[in-house]
């Protein structure tokens, strides 16, 4: 029997370049599983899944024992096992983290990562694309998040996941910044600034217990009460609140605070903030978001319903935002509509 042992490095431990990334490798972006040499114990897509992966014990399918990601038979041959990946947005990769939690004595040695940047998504297609090595020959471990930064300022759409000789992955992110969602030519296009398909991201938060921010920019609306950010129970006087950062500095004419399947624990009121920031780092803006002028006033919330707002606050361009809600509880999604700064 397999034993899962302690991760070696924990996914929260992100550097600074993957804090401030988008992971494009996202399945609820876009991201694609389109070829695999080997899936015989575990399928590709698998290690696409944006929730962190877990181990079942006794838990067997007609293969053998399930893995949550991509897993390969032992190779008899020479050679090595490969994969294609489809990221959900084109981009510039800042790096990956290949994680092989949970694979222990079935982890894959070694990895490398090509790229390219291709309009078809056809494997024969892609097999004759040009590919740029920008992950070399890297060495893995078991049960162990690897943090790899990569240097490549050009933009690419696919990925060529390369495993040596095979093995298991459980999770791959590819962090980078998407390139190409706004559309200079349609300067009064509306646009939901803050989407994580734009390339928004969840900066800081107070409290997550029950449910992750980044959970309010995914795309469409939350599935059940876990799929949308949710704090414990406040005991203490104050209010809970998360800062996001616009996929690209924009003028918000319009808000949606949507509180699906939350009905007994939806917060009783929200605030928002914004402001244009020029530096600094993720915790220096903490800081400085108490300070920042009010983009909406205080809203009374309720259950399982979408509230949108308009007659916002005439701040200008902003780069970021922070949602208040009062005292704590549960949103599902967050939507600031509005047009790009140019």
């Amino acid at each position: 029997m397999i034993h899962a042992a302690p991760i070696v490095s924990a996914a929260a431990d992100l550097p600074d370049w993957a804090k401030r990334s988008v992971n494009l490798a996202d399945t609820r972006i876009g991201a694609r599983a389109l070829f695999a040499t080997d899936e015989f114990f575990a399928p590709l897509e698998r290690m696409l899944n944006p929730e962190p992966a877990v181990f079942v014990p006794g838990k067997y399918d007609t293969n053998g024992k399930w893995m949550d990601g991509w897993e390969t038979r032992r190779k008899r041959t020479t050679g090595y096992d490969w994969s294609l990946i489809k990221l959900g947005r084109r981009g510039i990769l800042r790096g990956f983290d290949v994680d092989t939690s949970h694979f222990t004595g079935n982890f894959a040695p070694a990895v490398s990562i090509d790229a390219t940047d291709c309009e078809s998504d056809d494997p024969e297609v892609l097999a004759k694309a040009r590919w740029t090595r920008i992950l070399p020959s890297t060495t893995l471990t078991g049960n162990s998040h690897h943090l790899l930064a990569v240097d490549s300022a050009d933009t690419w759409s696919h990925l060529r996941i390369n495993m040596y000789p095979d093995g298991g992955i459980a999770r791959l992110r590819a962090y980078g910044q998407p390139v190409g969602v706004f559309d200079a030519s349609e300067p009064d296009r509306i646009y939901d600034l803050v989407a994580l398909e734009n390339g928004g991201r969840a900066v800081a938060w107070n409290d997550a217990h029950f449910g992750s921010a980044s959970n309010l920019i995914a795309p469409g609306r939350g599935v059940d009460m876990g799929d949308g950010w949710e704090t414990r129970r406040r005991r203490e006087p104050g209010n809970d609140w998360c800062i996001l950062q616009l996929g690209a500095p924009g003028i918000i004419e319009r808000v949606e605070v949507d509180t699906a399947h939350f009905k007994g624990n939806f917060p009783d009121r929200c605030s928002i903030q914004a402001a244009r920031m020029d530096g600094g780092t993720d915790q220096s803006v903490i800081t400085q978001s108490m300070f920042w002028p009010v983009l909406l006033g205080e809203q009374k919330l309720s259950m399982d319903a979408i509230h949108s707002f308009d007659g916002l606050a005439d701040l200008g361009p902003v780069t970021h935002v922070r949602l208040n809600i009062i005292p704590d509880g549960g949103v599902s999604r967050l939507r600031l509509w509005g047009k790009v700064a140019r």
